[in-house]
């Protein structure tokens, strides 16, 4: 499979599905550079299935990776004060804390492959992603997707969707894979 080159910040952003290319997923002869792949994670199992398939682009092509992970975040306005600042949730630090120890942990899914951890907060976890990959200089997001249908698909949201029309940045999804 060719993916092509694309100018950057050009409007159409090109998107593959790990599901179109069949796994293991083979990018194939295509002049696109990818140097930085970021890999989005919420932390659970279903999150780390692209591990092995981004080593092995990341080892065939020299790239570097990145783990990230978004604390999702809420600010609460103070009581009585409508004036007064947002405050941040009283467990950010915590959270950002156990979210940086689960990914070094999931470090080793990447043997030998440079792998860099990082967890950061934000209010809409596709946008907090999009830009992360646009401020870093990332060349390709990845991502898996829950499978989730019907309702559940309606009331929790699908990422994946939301960072397909937010990154200028291309992403590569890993579907669900069907039993």
């Amino acid at each position: 499979v060719n993916i092509p080159a694309y100018p950057r910040g050009h409007w159409m952003v090109p998107w593959i599905s790990a599901r179109a290319v069949g796994f293991p997923v083979n990018l194939g002869e295509t002049s696109m550079e990818i140097n930085h792949i970021v890999v989005a994670t919420d932390l659970s199992e279903e999150a780390a299935r692209p591990y092995p398939d981004v080593a092995d682009i990341a080892r065939a092509r020299g790239s570097r990776v990145t783990i990230l992970h978004v604390v999702e975040y809420v600010e609460a306005l103070p009581h009585g004060a409508p004036l007064a600042p947002p405050l941040p949730s009283p467990d950010l630090e915590r959270r950002l804390e156990e979210a940086r120890q689960k990914l070094e942990s999931q470090k080793v899914d990447f043997g030998d492959v440079p792998v860099k951890c990082d967890v950061i907060a934000g209010g809409n976890v596709a946008e907090a992603i999009a830009e992360y990959a646009e401020r870093n200089h990332a060349d390709m997001i990845a991502i898996s997707t829950h499978g989730r249908s019907g309702f559940r698909h309606f009331v929790l949201g699908s990422v994946a969707e939301a960072l397909l029309r937010h990154s200028t940045v291309p992403v590569l999804v890993f579907p669900l894979r069907r039993k």
